[in-house]
């Protein structure tokens, strides 16, 4: 697993309070910009090329990280109008070349996850979704899930997470076969969480999900953005 593709084109209205000038990914934490930290985390275990889905003010990013960056190649895919999340991912899948596994991430989202146990688990069961989840903390802010005990991903629905249950963590295995349907095209105005998953789901694809503990941080909000540099890993 070598390749990444990071949504990372939000507007990013919630945390303008905190960091009114720049894109979301770009927000300062301990003094870098937090998709720095986002991306070292998966270079270290391997990720060699990133395709990052960007939009509101798209040319800081590109201005910073160039086509490079600490070893790994950097691509982009620009949105001109927003498409959502699921349009996003379309228009990177599509950039990355759609053909073997790639990692999915949120461009607002630290997850502390074991690369090796997420794909090995994605291979034992044949997934074409494979979720990292954690335990959320605070009700309706995340994606809510019901899963099987062998991790069979049963039905979800976004702001319904409750605490303690377990929740989407933003942090994807995708098989190349989940986006060959072609229900959606990219270019489409579409939500990951509300049109692709339930429209995936419906048709049979594999849904499957593995608890991690590690730490997670969703720096969409002012509070949790200021907490953020106690638990991303400098």
């Amino acid at each position: 697993m070598t390749s990444a593709i990071i949504l990372a084109g939000g507007l990013g209205t919630r945390l303008r309070s905190a960091v009114p000038d720049l894109p979301k990914p770009m927000a300062p934490i301990s003094g870098r910009p937090f998709l720095e930290h986002q991306m070292d985390y998966w270079i270290a275990q391997g990720i060699s090329r990133f395709v990052l889905s960007i939009g509101y003010r798209h040319e800081v990013i590109v201005d910073h990280f160039g086509s490079r960056y600490n070893g790994a190649e950097v691509d982009y895919v620009i949105e001109q109008s927003p498409l959502g999340t699921g349009g996003a991912l379309l228009l990177a899948a599509e950039k990355a070349g759609n053909t073997k596994p790639f990692l999915l991430l949120n461009g607002d989202t630290y997850f502390a996850v074991n690369l090796t146990t997420l794909e090995t688990f994605f291979r034992k069961t044949d997934a074409d979704w494979c979720f990292s989840m954690f335990r959320a903390n605070e009700p309706g802010r995340y994606m809510g899930m019901d899963v099987a005990l062998d991790g069979r991903i049963n039905s979800l629905k976004s702001g319904t997470g409750e605490p303690g249950r377990l929740a989407n963590g933003g942090v994807y295995l995708v098989h190349p076969r989940a986006l060959s349907s072609g229900k959606f095209s990219p270019g489409d105005k579409v939500s990951l969480e509300d049109d692709i998953f339930p429209a995936a789901m419906n048709s049979g694809q594999r849904f499957f999900g593995i608890e991690f503990t590690g730490n997670f941080i969703d720096i969409g909000v002012p509070d949790d953005y200021y907490r953020a540099p106690s638990l991303v890993k400098l």
